[in-house]
C-alpha cells in the first residue's frame, strides 16, 4: 500500500535504526537519523561488542528489504556448539537440522555495512548531535552539544526511538501519566575479549563453531569473524570469590585463564591484555508499555524491549519489529494511529517471551549444558523431534531457525517442559532412553 510521503525523524544509527530508515526510505519518506556518537565507520570499535548471531527472523527481515545477500558476505555460519568441559575433550553439539546454522557477524562490521546502504537509499545522518529532550504532541526535536547551551529545534512529522536501552525518547515517554516501565540489571557483567587469527590468517579454532566453555556461575565464549580472530566474551558476577572484582592483577587473571580455559592457553598474554583495557559492562532486561505516543511516536528495538544477549535474539528481535511495523503499514496505509496500535498490541507479547527465554538461556548455557542428565533429555528431544518432526520442535529450533511468535515458542516450550520432567523421572531412563516405551509414553502425553 502507497503511502504519503512524511519527514520522519529516527533517534540511534545503530542496526535497528539503520535498518527501520532503509524501509521508510522504501515508501518515499524523507527519513533523518540523528546519534550522538561519531559516525562508526570513522573510528575504533569500542570493546563493548558481543558478536551478533544473525538467525531466521533477522534475514527475513533483511529479505524483505532486499539485502540479505549483501550482509550474508560479511557473515559466517555456524551449525554447532563447541563444547569446552572440563576434564573432557572438546565435543559438537548441532544445533538443529541440516543446513540450519545461526551466523556470526562482527556488529561493528554489519553497523558500518547498514549506514551505508541506509546512505545508498537516500538516508541523511546526523552524527555527533545528541537529543536533549523530544517534545511528543508536536514530534519535535531538541539537539545541541551541551544539555545546558544552544538548543536546535527540528520539526517532524514523526520520531522513532530506536536509541537502545537507554533511549531518550523513552525517557521523555516515561514522564507521561500511566507509562509502566521496568528495569532489571543482572548480577553478572561481560567483557569482550580477543583471540587472534593464526599468521596466516586461518582461524585457531573451528571457524563453524559457537564455542562455549561452561563453568556454572560464569563462562566463555567465541565467536569467529571473517579476518580469522575470533571475537570472545567473558561472563561473570560483578562481584564475589570467582568475578571481575576478584581478579585486580594480570598475575590473577593470567592464573585464571590457565586453570579455567586451558583450551586457550596459547592466548592468554591477548586474553589478559584485554581483560585490564576492555571495560566490563552491565546486561540488562527492559520492559515498557505503551511503546508509543498518539499517531507521532514510537519505540522500536532495545528502546522498546532490551534484552540479556543469551539467545542471540536482541537484534533479531528488533529486526523482527520492523519486519511487522512494515506488514502493518502495507494494511493500514497512510493510518499511522491504528499502524502504532497495531504494532505494540502485537510485538508487546513477544518482546516480554524473548525476555523470559533469554535469561532462562544463560542459565542453561553456564550451568546445565555441561550436566549429564541435562544432555541426555536433550538427547531424547532431539530423536524424538527426527521420528516425530509434525509433533514436536525444540524450543531452541522454535526461537532460532522458524518465524513464529516468541510468546507461542515459550507456551509450547513450557508444556514440552513439563513432558520431559515426566519421562527423565522414569526408572532407568539412562538405559531405555531410545526405546519404543519413552516414545510411546511421550507421544501419549502430547
Amino acid at each position: 500500500m502507497k503511502q504519503t510521503p512524511k519527514n520522519i525523524a529516527i533517534v540511534g544509527s545503530g542496526l535497528v535504526g539503520s535498518l527501520l530508515a532503509i524501509y521508510l526510505r522504501k515508501y518515499g519518506h524523507t527519513v533523518t537519523v540523528f546519534d550522538r556518537r561519531p559516525d562508526i565507520r570513522t573510528i575504533v570499535f569500542s570493546g563493548r561488542s558481543i558478536n551478533l548471531a544473525m538467525s531466521n527472523r533477522g534475514w527475513k527481515a533483511l529479505s524483505e528489504i532486499g539485502i540479505e545477500d549483501e550482509i550474508k558476505k560479511i557473515a559466517i555460519p555456524l551449525d554447532k556448539r563447541a563444547m569446552h568441559v572440563v576434564g573432557k575433550p572438546m565435543y559438537f553439539q548441532k544445533y538443529g537440522k541440516e543446513g540450519e546454522a545461526i551466523w556470526s557477524i562482527s556488529r561493528g562490521v554489519l553497523n558500518r555495512r547498514m549506514i551505508d546502504l541506509a546512505e545508498e537509499s537516500g538516508v541523511t545522518f546526523k552524527f555527533e548531535e545528541k537529543v536533549w529532550d523530544v517534545d511528543l504532541p508536536e514530534a519535535k526535536l531538541y539537539t545541541g552539544e551541551t544539555e545546558k547551551g544552544e538548543w536546535q529545534e527540528y520539526k517532524f512529522d514523526l520520531i522513532f526511538g530506536c536509541d537502545g536501552a537507554f533511549s531518550r525518547v523513552r525517557h521523555k515517554m516515561q514522564r507521561r501519566s500511566r507509562f509502566d516501565y521496568s528495569q532489571d540489571f543482572i548480577d553478572v557483567g561481560y567483557k569482550e575479549l580477543t583471540i587472534p587469527a593464526n599468521a596466516d590468517g586461518t582461524h585457531k579454532l573451528d571457524a563453524h563453531s559457537f564455542h562455549i566453555w561452561p563453568r556454572g556461575k560464569y563462562m566463555f565464549i567465541a565467536m569467529p569473524n571473517l579476518d580469522g580472530s575470533f571475537t570472545c566474551t567473558l561472563f561473570m558476577p560483578f562481584e564475589g570469590e570467582v568475578s571481575f572484582d576478584s581478579l585486580k592483577t594480570k598475575e590473577e587473571a593470567k592464573n585464571f585463564f590457565e586453570t579455567n580455559f586451558p583450551s586457550v592457553n596459547h592466548e592468554i598474554e591477548d586474553l589478559t591484555t584485554d581483560f585490564f583495557k576492555n571495560p566490563t559492562s552491565a546486561m540488562v532486561t527492559m520492559k515498557c508499555y505503551p511503546w508509543t505516543y498518539w499517531d507521532k511516536v514510537a519505540l522500536v528495538g532495545d528502546s522498546a524491549h532490551a534484552v540479556v544477549p543469551f539467545y542471540g535474539q536482541g537484534m533479531n528481535a528488533g529486526f523482527e519489529d520492523i519486519y511487522a511495523l512494515n506488514g502493518i503499514i502495507e494494511k493500514y496505509g497512510d493510518d499511522w494511529e491504528a499502524i502504532f496500535q497495531a504494532y505494540q498490541k502485537e510485538r508487546k507479547p513477544n518482546a516480554d517471551a524473548i525476555a523470559e527465554l533469554s535469561y532462562r538461556n544463560f542459565i542453561e548455557m553456564s550451568s546445565k549444558t555441561a550436566d549429564p542428565r541435562f544432555l541426555l533429555q536433550k538427547k531424547i528431544e532431539k530423536r524424538f523431534a527426527e521420528k516425530h518432526p509434525e509433533k514436536w520442535v525444540p524450543l531452541y529450533s522454535r526461537v532460532t531457525f522458524s518465524d513464529r511468535p516468541y510468546a507461542e515458542a515459550l507456551a509450547i516450550g513450557d508444556e514440552q517442559e513439563k513432558i520431559m520432567e515426566h519421562i527423565m523421572g522414569l526408572p532407568d531412563i539412562e538405559e531405555k532412553w531410545d526405546s519404543a516405551e519413552v516414545e510411546s509414553k511421550i507421544l501419549g502425553m502430547l
